[in-house]
Formats: C-alpha cells, structure tokens, sequence
C-alpha cells in the first residue's frame, strides 16, 4: 500500500511539474510575434483558425482554450510552415519512429561494449588495462555527442568512404526503417551517440563492481571454494547491477533529447530536427508540442528510474520511512 502511495504521488507530482514547464513555455512562446505565410491564398484559413484559438485575446484565456482543446479533442494545434494545416500532434508522431530506431539501435550496441569494458577495468584494477581504459573514458566522456558526428563523418565518409554522409531518404531506402540499406545509412549516427554512452556505462560499472569485488560477502564466496571468476559472475555482478540497470532505463528515455543535434547533423526526419525546424519556421503549435513531449520524458525517466530500483531489487521499497 506503501508502495501504491508512493507511486501515485510522484505521478501527481510529475503532472505538476509538466504543466508549471508547459505553462511557462506557454507564455513565452505565444508573446513572439507571429508571421502569416507569404501565400496570399492560405492567409485568410490562418487567420480564421487563429481567431478560434483566440490569438487576438489574452493570454490567459489563449491557455484555457489550448487545454480546452486537448483535453477534448487531443488538439495541440496545428503546422503552418512546416506541413501546412497539418495538426501537430500528427506531425509529431509521424517523424517518432527515426528517433526511437537510432535511440533502440544505439543503445543495442553501447550497452553490451560499456558493461563489458567496465567488468574488464575492475578485474583489472590499478593494471595498464585500467589506466588506459579509464583514461579512454574520461576522453570520450568530456567530448560532445557532434564532435564525435563531424568526426564520424570525416573518417568514413570523407577518408574510407564507406559509411554515407547522411541518411538515406525513406524512399531511396524501399520506403522502410527496417531495411538494411537505411540500417547502413544509421551506423554514423549511432556511433556518434553511443561513444558518450559506452564511457558513462563503462565508469558506472567498474565504479560499482571494484566496490563489489571488495565486499566481505566475495571474501565469504571464496573461502566457500568458487573461483574469482564464479564468486564474480554469482555475486558481485549480481550486486553491482543494481544501480547500472536503471541507469540503462533512464539512458533510453534522455538519450532521445541528447539526439536532437545529431538529428540535424545527420539530416535524419525524427522528432529533434523537427523541433529545430520549428523554432527556425516560428512553427510554435509544432515547437511547443515538442518542447511538452521531451519534458514529459525527462520526468517519466526519472520516475521509471526511481521505481526500478525496487523492481531490481526487492530488498528496497520506495516509500517506506
């Protein structure tokens, strides 16, 4: 019940939060000034349509009228630059699928290479192969995600010319995410992503397991007669996966707002480079959706993270005093 209690609470908690954030981006984003579109043609559908959401009107009442409508009509407005009289919402939804691909793939490859690399540094502690791994890390980690893009491109595009520049359109591609020829077209950006991934796996994992392998209970599991390599695998893996895993969790859901410039860099149709198109065009019923959409997911990786724990393991209960 406890639990249940707690559950609920960050979740009313997370709804506040989202709607001080959306009200906040609310005002600032209906005080810009906007431009109709240059077609004399489409002029008076856009004022029309400005006048039912009430522009002309005060701010206070625009916000009741933009929740009205989606609480009603799943309405958060509608694109004029970018898709003409398309709704957002669908706009918005149409350009996930890329992003959550690059997201799924990247962290298909960092995770494996990273929890490896870190069991690897804590076997061999204080050897040369931890000094050159954690000084790799530290590299890798202090580096922007479009610095290791522009890298990506220079090296195998430019130089080796085997990956291409950008990705492929969808059409070039048999119309498909799921073909191999725009799985090839995905490998630059999915490095350029997942070099900062795999350093902060990696340093999490060694942190944790060094610690771990210096436990009282490995030197109960050894005098018990297994091996380092069983008395690791059994319990001091076990032990320090407890705050890795949901850090693999909450890296899924944030990694999707740390994608936005590769997005761009990569001219890939996801949901970052739609909302730097949006702000560019003054598409604000766009820009706003996407700004609601990364908030709400930062909020909920951090519920997800925190309610894991308990999921891991069942020694912790969220909570409890």
């Amino acid at each position: 019940m406890r639990m249940l209690k707690y559950v609920l609470k960050r979740i009313a908690l997370m709804f506040f939060c989202l709607f001080v954030i959306t009200t906040i981006t609310f005002v600032l984003i209906r005080i810009l000034p906007r431009e109709l579109p240059l077609e004399k043609a489409s002029r008076a559908v856009v004022l029309a349509r400005w006048e039912a959401l009430g522009y002309n009107k005060p701010l206070i009442i625009q916000y009741g009228i933009y929740w009205k409508n989606i609480l009603t009509e799943w309405d958060f407005g509608t694109s004029w630059y970018i898709a003409y009289n398309k709704p957002a919402w669908d706009l918005m939804t149409s350009r996930l699928a890329p992003t959550v691909l690059l997201n799924v793939y990247s962290l298909l490859f960092s995770v494996p290479l990273g929890i490896a690399l870190g069991v690897f540094a804590a076997i061999k502690k204080n050897k040369w192969q931890d000094s050159l791994i954690s000084t790799l890390v530290i590299l890798f980690i202090s580096v922007p995600s479009y610095v290791y893009a522009f890298l990506v491109q220079y090296i195998f595009y430019f130089k080796l010319g085997w990956l291409p520049l950008q990705l492929y359109a969808l059409a070039d591609a048999g119309n498909t995410y799921f073909s191999w020829k725009m799985f090839h077209s995905m490998i630059a950006p999915i490095l350029a992503i997942s070099f900062g991934e795999i350093a902060g796996l990696c340093r999490t994992t060694r942190a944790e397991l060094t610690e771990s392998l210096t436990s009282d209970y490995m030197l109960l599991a050894r005098t018990k007669g297994l091996t380092r390599a069983q008395a690791t695998r059994r319990h001091a893996l076990k032990n320090a996966m407890v705050p890795i895993l949901p850090g693999i969790i909450a890296s899924f859901l944030l990694i999707m707002g740390g994608s936005l410039i590769i997005e761009q860099i990569f001219s890939i149709p996801g949901v970052g480079q739609l909302m730097i198109r949006a702000f560019n065009t003054f598409d604000y019923d766009v820009f706003m959706l996407d700004c609601v959409f990364y908030t709400f997911i930062g909020l909920a990786a951090g519920i997800v993270v925190d309610l894991s724990y308990g999921f891991i393991d069942p020694r912790i209960r969220m909570g409890e005093r």
